[in-house]
């Protein structure tokens, strides 16, 4: 919907796919939705597309409006309120012939094309929107309306070609748009509600320091469409000043859905409650909250097909009923509210989830439903228009990380033996399409000492793509038989190692490597997301980064897809210096080389002295599982016959145990409390102790990350761009551990608490160039001063 005027807009796309699908959900390969393959025949397309002669034009945009009020039925909308659907999209091509104009929609498939007796439905509604706009604008009496079926592997093509006249074409449409007559009105009269309450809506709170000029950052570059990267420190209220300008930009005219992106619950919580405050003070805004499939589907593991899901039958049948039910309860669908309704109309939670989002004004959702081509929300994303978005990536620093797996892709040489052995009593076909692929993977796997770089893996991508279309046409002949979840896990595997190679360039590495289990790996490794993540921003109006470790600034604007003219803020700290102690200690190191019971000694010292200086909770972050272990054993041995209770995390916690060991700060009983934990671990960032709750935390070691073949890959790569390999493999990205570590004590203006690094590699002049502002002040302690200072810090406290 465009702002400022009563103009709803839609792709062509979005609009058939709402209103076309049906029937089941069905995830087992090539099933359900069509059987189009997500991007990869991109390439195809425009192939076919350069073959078709001089009468032929390529990607053909259209964009039309009607006045709905003309289709709609009565009572559906006052007669008085002139309503628009800006309806738009990009048809594949436009064939000019002798006596008349073609449109024609190309879709690529794996499958066979005898399998193929006609189009898809939704693929020709698609073809017959473009058909109907086509006629209007050139005045046509008729218009043929063409789709192009192409075999990826084999580029066999098949055709359905109808013709339509100008009064058949409107008829068809004035029937579409009346059925989405009451969606219409639902998302104007919520647009106008949402307009008219940001008015008069103010900032919640007294301001902060710094945050009302990190509000009025935030408001103008929305306004002039612009990124901003923002660098706030903890307590200074990032949430709401992100939010509540983003809102009032929306009730301005500028963006019509906003994401608020998050890597944590913790964080997507504190978006919630922000928007709770914001209603609570008059603003009309809906908000609903994605919810992973695996923590939201009814089933013990989700298996999304008829066969083994209720939920999954007839899906499509119902859920725009339970959707408009919903819609209509609450302004902030949370992921309960989805669960309740989805029993109630037999929907599959998951799936009317993402349904949702089509009708509100906010989603909070995980980085990876704008980012991740696997899981993208394409209704929003595919079209490759521009929308009315605005993106609030919160936590921003994880997004590197999280980016390159999102744009890698991997295949594993024995998961080929084992499927090829699954399929053999079925398929000679397949299996021979599988061996080839084995081969192919043998044969790097022999070349292989460690890990090796290729400069293309070209042969096994048409091996593999040769048994994807083996694998659809294998479902397709043998449509009762399940083969089982390894053979799922295969399919889905190559089709993301197919779709990641077409996009891959020079900002991917392509290595094969031995993995500790003995099996082959080789992987499309994506070591700069940059132009990943710009294609995507670029669908956006704005982008809003914030975390408060998002330093170096330039570090981060060239990896997220950053430009050097787009705005950055450093914002101020909130907090009084002197209710914190930062000390650096200079008589301790975790240096490989230093590595002794001595040096643990040492180390356990230090974090005695802190914990003893005052009654409290305290954390001490370390290295590794291993150099807590042999810290914790002088540790425990200091500090025994003091009030000290020390507790511990352990590897692979689950959420129930994680909070039990959280809630061992929240409620406290009496003398101290040490957690000792792992630095970039569970407990190093995205949790909130306040007050009381923790009063001091110890870092061991400088943070940075084991050496490791894509870590050395990295290394290599940005030395050969000409900047420091070390940073942006190993400095930066550990000290961004450190800083959230230490960003776990303050929490609030009126938390005090003491912060001590152990390593005298933070005195070096790089990693000093790498301390925030608010460091400033920081002291340098040895072992013999440190006690001393935390007395005199706590003492001046009291």
């Amino acid at each position: 919907m465009e702002n400022g005027s009563n103009r709803i807009r839609i792709s062509v796309r979005n609009l058939v796919e709402f209103l076309f699908r049906s029937g089941d959900i069905d995830n087992r390969m090539g099933a359900g939705r069509g059987r189009e393959l997500m991007a990869l025949g991109a390439k195809l397309h425009r192939k076919i597309q350069r073959v078709m002669g001089a009468g032929y034009r390529a990607e053909v945009a259209f964009k039309r409006e009607y006045c709905l009020n003309e289709y709609l039925e009565a009572g559906q909308m006052a007669p008085e309120t002139p309503l628009y659907l800006v309806l738009e999209g990009r048809a594949d091509g436009v064939i000019e012939e002798k006596d008349m104009t073609v449109i024609d929609e190309i879709k690529g498939v794996c499958l066979e094309l005898s399998h193929l007796e006609e189009s898809v439905p939704v693929h020709k509604a698609q073809a017959l929107c473009y058909a109907c706009m086509l006629a209007e604008e050139r005045d046509l009496d008729r218009v043929g309306v063409q789709l192009t079926y192409c075999q990826m592997e084999s580029e066999e093509i098949r055709r359905f070609r109808e013709i339509w006249s100008r009064e058949e074409l409107r008829a068809w449409l004035a029937r579409l748009l009346a059925r989405y007559g009451k969606w219409a009105r639902y998302t104007f009269e919520r647009r106008l509600l949402r307009v008219e309450s940001t008015k008069p809506l103010e900032f919640p709170f007294a301001y902060r320091p710094g945050q009302r000029e990190l509000a009025v950052s935030v408001y103008r570059s929305i306004r002039r469409q612009r990124k901003l990267f923002i660098q706030a420190p903890t307590g200074i209220g990032k949430t709401m000043s992100v939010l509540f300008p983003a809102v009032k930009a929306m009730g301005e005219g500028t963006g019509e859905k906003l994401f608020y992106l998050t890597a944590k619950n913790v964080t997507r919580e504190a978006a919630e409650e922000a928007l709770r405050i914001l209603r609570g003070r008059g603003l009309r805004f809906t908000s609903s909250v994605v919810t992973a499939k695996e923590k939201i589907c009814p089933l013990e593991k989700p298996d999304c097909n008829p066969e083994a899901c209720p939920y999954a039958k007839g899906h499509y049948d119902r859920v725009n009923e339970a959707v408009f039910s919903l819609l209509t309860r609450t302004e902030a669908v949370t992921g309960e509210d989805i669960r309740r309704t989805a029993e109630e109309f037999q929907v599959c939670p998951f799936e009317m989830g993402l349904d949702v989002t089509d009708w509100v004004d906010g989603i909070l959702c995980d980085y990876n439903y704008v980012f991740d081509p696997r899981a993208a929300l394409r209704r929003y994303f595919s079209e490759g228009v521009r929308g009315e978005y605005l993106f609030l990536v919160d936590e921003a620093h994880n997004l590197v990380e999280r980016a390159r797996e999102m744009y890698s892709a991997s295949l594993v040489k024995e998961d080929f033996l084992a499927v090829k052995k699954l399929v053999k009593p079925y398929s000679r076909k397949l299996e021979k399409a599988l061996e080839n692929c084995n081969r192919q993977m043998l044969a790097r796997k022999r070349e292989c000492d460690s890990y090796t770089l290729y400069a293309e893996v070209d042969s096994l991508y048409l091996a593999v793509l040769k048994a994807l279309g083996e694998m659809e046409n294998f479902r397709a002949e043998h449509p009762g038989l399940d083969p089982g979840e390894a053979y799922r896990d295969l399919y889905f595997k190559i089709r993301d190692f197919l779709s990641i190679h077409e996009q891959a360039g020079e900002d991917y590495q392509i290595y094969g490597e031995h993995q500790k289990d003995g099996r082959f790996m080789i992987r499309l490794y994506c070591v700069h997301p940059a132009k990943n993540l710009k294609l995507c921003q670029d669908k956006a109006l704005s982008t809003v980064f914030f975390s408060a470790t998002l330093l170096p600034i330039a570090y981060y604007k060239e990896l997220l897809g950053g430009e050097p003219e787009d705005y950055a803020v450093y914002a101020e700290s909130p907090f009084e210096t002197e209710k914190r102690l930062l000390a650096v200690s200079r008589d301790v190191s975790s240096r490989y080389t230093r590595r002794s019971e001595e040096e643990f000694e040492r180390i356990a010292e230090e974090i005695a002295a802190m914990v003893l200086a005052r009654p409290g909770n305290y954390m001490a972050f370390f290295p590794s599982y291993q150099y807590m272990e042999r810290v914790e054993i002088p540790l425990t041995a200091l500090l025994a016959s003091e009030t000290v209770r020390v507790i511990r995390q352990a590897p692979f916690m689950g959420e129930k145990e994680r909070e039990a060991f959280l809630g061992e700060f929240r409620e406290r009983v009496g003398g101290s409390l040490l957690g000792l934990c792992v630095l970039g671990g569970l407990f190093s960032e995205g949790i909130d102790l306040k007050g009381e709750s923790l009063i001091g935390a110890a870092v061991v070691g400088t943070g940075i990350p084991q050496v490791c073949t894509e870590r050395e890959i990295l290394k290599a790569y940005f030395n050969r761009k000409g900047l420091s390999g070390f940073d942006y493999a190993y400095r930066f990205p550990g000290f961004n551990r450190i800083c959230q570590a230490a960003g776990r004590v303050i929490r609030t203006t009126e938390d005090v608490g003491v912060i001590l690094l152990l390593d005298e590699r933070f005195l070096q002049a790089d990693n000093r160039a790498l301390f925030p502002r608010e460091w400033d002040g920081y002291r340098i302690v040895g072992r013999r001063g440190l006690a001393g200072e935390l007395k005199g810090f706590w003492g001046r406290r009291i």
